[in-house]
């Protein structure tokens, strides 16, 4: 656990305690989201409530989206790459670290992999925890409950993510079922696109669990249980969700999510995007939209971000080797 502790220590040590102040001068006039995964995941959910609460907050003239599914979110990344759009940011999260690990090939003509080195780190901003969660009729109370019938017959059990294997939604739950005593490459995963689709397997009854970041269940808590969360502790937002360590299994982790822009941005504007993502986490707006998802407030701008990437390589490239994904 030394291993996980030291990935939530880096973490944890970018959280800024943040003073409540507003801004009403607009910063940009307009900006797209480009987002690699389906509607309801925790990139779409991120992009969007920036973007609701830039605008809200007078910081952003206007934010239009677009969804862009494939291979895990190297679409998106080598759309960006091979288009250098202006007015173009990224949402992206650990996987983008993952996939350079994994060596998982991407989309650009010539290049093997893509990488947080192929675009221009913006800024780091959100923690989102991750979360195990049943449907409402679940015969499952909670953790030690899957983890008693997944003894029982692994092939009972099947846990759904919204992206592939090796993603940061498998990785949560084997950690979970490695914690537990079970070999977490004999889990059964079922990779969906985003987590919308996942929670759509779940409630179908295609699987029996669901691996993801608490704010993609955070409103959907009128269809599902969630039994577990990777917090040290409960998390004030949704005080009635337990932790998986207060039930025996001491797992925590918490995904950061941030954005990029193209190769060879424009300094300034990379400054200046990075300087208006900072400053809206001192809004009343940001908060509310902070609050409905339960995020955890991270702000890592531009030189502060890569020298987290880079460190957050290493550290996850041993986590996947102890779980024998690599």
């Amino acid at each position: 656990m030394k291993l996980i502790k030291s990935i939530i220590s880096v973490l944890f040590s970018a959280i800024l305690i943040l003073s409540a102040t507003t801004t009403s001068s607009i910063a940009i006039d307009k900006l797209h989201f480009v987002i690699g995964g389906g509607a309801g995941g925790g990139w779409d959910g991120t992009a969007r409530g920036t973007g609701e609460a830039l605008t809200k907050a007078g910081m952003l003239g206007s934010a239009s989206f677009e969804n862009m599914s494939g291979g895990g979110g190297g679409k998106a990344l080598a759309y960006l790459i091979n288009n250098k759009p202006e007015n173009t940011i990224l949402v992206q999260s650990t996987p983008l670290v993952l996939r350079s690990i994994t060596r998982h090939k991407g989309y650009v003509t010539g290049d093997d992999v893509l990488s947080y080195k192929d675009v221009t780190p913006i800024a780091g901003v959100i923690g989102d925890y991750g979360a195990i969660a049943v449907a409402k009729d679940s015969p499952f109370q909670n953790f030690a409950d899957v983890v008693a019938a997944y003894k029982k017959d692994p092939k009972s059990v099947k846990m759904a993510g919204g992206s592939v294997r090796g993603s940061m939604d498998h990785l949560i739950g084997a950690l979970a079922f490695q914690e537990a005593g079970a070999n977490p490459n004999d889990v059964i995963y079922v990779p969906y696109d985003a987590g919308g689709k996942a929670l759509a397997g779940l409630l179908s009854g295609e699987t029996q669990i669901l691996s993801t970041g608490l704010g993609e269940v955070m409103g959907a808590r009128d269809q599902v249980r969630i039994i577990g969360i990777t917090a040290p502790e409960r998390v004030s937002d949704a005080p009635e969700v337990p932790t998986l360590k207060e039930q025996g299994f001491d797992v925590q982790f918490v995904n950061w999510r941030g954005f990029f822009g193209p190769p060879g941005m424009d300094k300034g504007m990379k400054k200046k995007i990075a300087k208006m993502l900072g400053d809206v986490q001192k809004t009343p707006e940001w908060e509310a939209v902070r609050k409905r998802n339960a995020w955890v407030n991270i702000y890592n701008p531009d030189k502060k971000f890569v020298k987290f990437l880079k460190t957050q390589t290493k550290e996850m490239t041993a986590l996947m080797k102890k779980l024998g994904v690599i």
